[in-house]
C-alpha cells in the first residue's frame, strides 16, 4: 500500500514543476523573443513483483507476479525554438530575426538563428530578443546593457538611433557609412543551449556558434522597426495548467485516501 503513496506523491511533484515551468512561460508571454519550455513526463523504471513462500512456482524458480509502475518524475524542460511572430514597433533600435530556409539535420530536428551578446564577463552568449538600445558612447546594446556583437567579433558604435539596418544586418550610420553587419549564428542543434538570466543562452557544445552570414544553405532577413514576440501560446499555456491541477488535484485524492486507510488500520484495526 505504501508503493501507491509514493506513486502519488512523486506525481504531485511532477505535477508542481509542471506548474512552475508553465508559469514562467505565462509570465513571459509579453518577452521579445522568449522561447516556450516543454516538459517531458517519464516514469521511474518499473519493478517486477515476485511471489514468495509460494509452492505454485517450479523448483527453483521465482513465480513473477507482474509489472509495478513507481512513479512520474519531470525528466527534462526543453525549449521550443519555434519562430515567433513579428510586431511593428517603429523604433529603429527594435532589430527582428526572421528565419528563412534551414538545413536538415541527421536528427530531423530544425536549427535555429541567434545574435551574439556580450556578458559581463566578456563571454559570448546568444539570444533571439532584439530589442535593443545605444548606451551613452554610442554602441548597440541589450536594455541591460550588454554589447552586440558584429559579424567581426566586435562591438557595435553606431553614435546615436540615427541607423539604418538591411536585410541582411549591414548597419549605416546617419553618415551614410557603413559601419558593421550584425553577426547572425547558427545552431544545428538547438538543444545544446541553456537558458541563462536576461534571455541569454549558453552553448553546451564545442567552440562557438558558427556565424551564418554566408551560408548558402541558410536564408534569413533583418528586419529594423520589429521585434519577434514570444513564442508561448497564452490560452494553450492556460488549458496546461489546469490539466497540471487536475492531475495534481487526483493525485492529492489518492493520497489522502491511503492517509485515511493508514489511520483506520492504527486506531480501529489496532484495537482488535
Amino acid at each position: 500500500m505504501l508503493r501507491g503513496m509514493y506513486g502519488a506523491a512523486a506525481g504531485m511533484i511532477a505535477q508542481q514543476q509542471r506548474q512552475e515551468m508553465l508559469t514562467n512561460n505565462l509570465a513571459n508571454a509579453n518577452t521579445p523573443g522568449f522561447k516556450a519550455d516543454q516538459a517531458s513526463l517519464r516514469s521511474f523504471p518499473n519493478m517486477l513483483i515476485a511471489a514468495m513462500n509460494t509452492n505454485r512456482a517450479p523448483k527453483g524458480q521465482v513465480q513473477v507476479v507482474g509489472e509495478l509502475v513507481t512513479g512520474v518524475y519531470l525528466q527534462e524542460r526543453m525549449p521550443n525554438f519555434r519562430q515567433g511572430d513579428l510586431m511593428e514597433t517603429g523604433n529603429n533600435t527594435d532589430i527582428a530575426l526572421l528565419q528563412g530556409v534551414m538545413p536538415q539535420t541527421e536528427s530531423g530536428r530544425q536549427g535555429a538563428l541567434f545574435y551574439t551578446i556580450e556578458n559581463e564577463n566578456g563571454e559570448v552568449r546568444y539570444s533571439r530578443n532584439g530589442n535593443f538600445t545605444i548606451n551613452g558612447e554610442g554602441f548597440i546594446t541589450t536594455t541591460e546593457g550588454h554589447y552586440i556583437l558584429g559579424s567581426n567579433g566586435e562591438t557595435i558604435q553606431v553614435g546615436n538611433e540615427e541607423f539604418r539596418v538591411n536585410e541582411q544586418g549591414v548597419i549605416v550610420n546617419d553618415q551614410g557609412v557603413q559601419v558593421a553587419q550584425i553577426n547572425v549564428v547558427y545552431a544545428e542543434d538547438p538543444m545544446l543551449l541553456v537558458k541563462e538570466g536576461s534571455g541569454f543562452l549558453r552553448y553546451e557544445g564545442e567552440g562557438e556558434l558558427q556565424t551564418a552570414i554566408g551560408n548558402g544553405a541558410i536564408t534569413f532577413q533583418i528586419q529594423q522597426g520589429f521585434l519577434e514576440r514570444s513564442n508561448v501560446d497564452a490560452s494553450q499555456t492556460m488549458t496546461e495548467m489546469m490539466s497540471a491541477y487536475r492531475t495534481f488535484e487526483a493525485n492529492q485524492r489518492i493520497l489522502q485516501a491511503y492517509d485515511q486507510s493508514l489511520e483506520k488500520a492504527v486506531n480501529e484495526i489496532g484495537k482488535i
